[in-house]
């Protein structure tokens, strides 16, 4: 497959952001590296932390307000005309809203060749990865886990449970050869 965009779904702690590291060194031409962590470290602080931007409850619990969601279109539309101008792009996100929300990245990214790629891990292995960073509310992991892919329609999907990342980009690599 000749994609441009290999967007990457999972929860948190699943491993998207080495893998898309892993699969910059694997590939033959240069790929941009786009994830949803950057969006929100790019927002200004207040919006990390509000109504209207994202909220992040204890136990894991994800808030999304409507300024978020304005910033975060503008970014997918931005990302569709990166790869409409020539650029190879690797995307990892976390679809909160299973399917709605890669409806919400379907639109920025239509004509474009897209391959789709559901990242697994399973909930105790994603929670353990995510006590050992210290950057990750607890709970998250677990608690999203299995819903971010509900409702998703994948190209492929890879599973990091027992997987190394590296492992996990050959395959990736392999599908786009």
């Amino acid at each position: 497959m000749a994609a441009q965009v290999v967007l990457l779904n999972g929860g948190s702690s699943s491993g998207k952001t080495r893998i898309v590291r892993c699969l910059q060194d694997e590939l033959p031409n240069p790929w941009l590296a786009f994830g949803i962590d950057s969006l929100i470290e790019a927002m200004p602080g207040e919006m990390q932390h509000s109504e209207a931007g994202i909220g992040f409850a204890p136990g894991g619990g994800v808030h999304i307000g409507g300024d978020f969601r304005a910033l975060e279109a503008a970014w997918q539309r931005g990302v569709g005309e990166m790869a409409r101008a020539g650029a190879r792009l690797l995307v990892d996100d976390v679809f909160l809203g299973g399917g709605e929300s890669q409806l919400r990245w379907r639109r920025p990214l239509d004509g474009l060749a897209v391959l789709w790629v559901g990242v697994r891990c399973e909930a105790r292995v994603a929670s353990a990865r995510e006590a050992t960073r210290g950057d990750r509310l607890r709970g998250m992991a677990a608690k999203q886990a299995y819903t971010v892919h509900e409702g998703v329609v994948y190209d492929m999907e890879v599973d990091t449970t027992h997987t190394e990342a590296a492992v996990c980009a050959r395959t990736i690599a392999a599908h786009l050869s």
